[in-house]
């Protein structure tokens, strides 16, 4: 008996050194997801500089800009991201779908844009929010990306309920099949950190 619960112990130590690991800019959680093949990190800082393959942006169906992460992608990305999403989507994105441009002056590589639901607008059919996810990696996988930072799609200025929105996120991220390597959950702000840790660890 003394044997099997110093065992236990040993198992239950191990897991908690698995999942609790320092990262760059901040303490994360990683989570084994998609049958061991990719980690989900969380991370507190700001989306545009994360050193990664590709980075998500929360964009607006006419794909020209706008606030929050959009904004900021587009203020950090420079010009090219803008002109990029012209040339690429004349007639704009569909709710839940996804699509690349470039990533300008960012460290990533790409932007994949996906549009979230407008949930004060009555878009409230969580469908289109984890679609947002879905497609973002389907559009990876098509790029070759291995590393990928999202933010929360749909929890800004889109009001979609924060909890909900990150239930959506981890319950999507974790059950996708992808050939993505590694995904980060980026949070702009330390509540919203803390909440994502405790949604990853759930």
């Amino acid at each position: 008996m003394a044997v099997h619960l110093a065992q236990a112990r040993a198992r239950l130590h191990l897991e908690r050194e698995r999942r609790y690991l320092p990262l760059t800019g901040g303490f994360g959680v990683i989570l084994l997801g998609n049958d061991g093949g990719m980690e989900l990190t969380v991370v507190q800082g700001d989306i545009t500089e994360q050193h990664v393959d590709a980075v998500v942006n929360a964009a607006n169906r006419a794909m020209r800009g706008g606030g929050g992460v959009d904004g900021a992608i587009h203020r950090a990305g420079g010009p090219s991201v803008l002109a990029d999403c012209v040339a690429r989507f004349p007639h704009g994105l569909a709710t839940g779908d996804a699509g690349w441009t470039t990533a300008g002056e960012m460290p990533a590589r790409w932007v994949i844009h996906v549009v979230g639901p407008d949930h004060r607008a009555g878009e409230t059919d969580r469908s289109l929010l984890t679609s947002c996810y879905v497609r973002a990696l389907a559009v990876a996988d098509e790029l070759g990306v291995r590393s990928i930072a999202f933010p929360l799609v749909s929890a800004g200025i889109y009001g979609w309920p924060k909890s909900d929105a990150m239930a959506a996120a981890v319950e999507t991220l974790r059950s996708t099949p992808t050939q993505v390597e590694q995904a980060r959950l980026v949070a702009f702000d330390a509540p919203t950190y803390a909440a994502l840790l405790a949604a990853v660890d759930a």
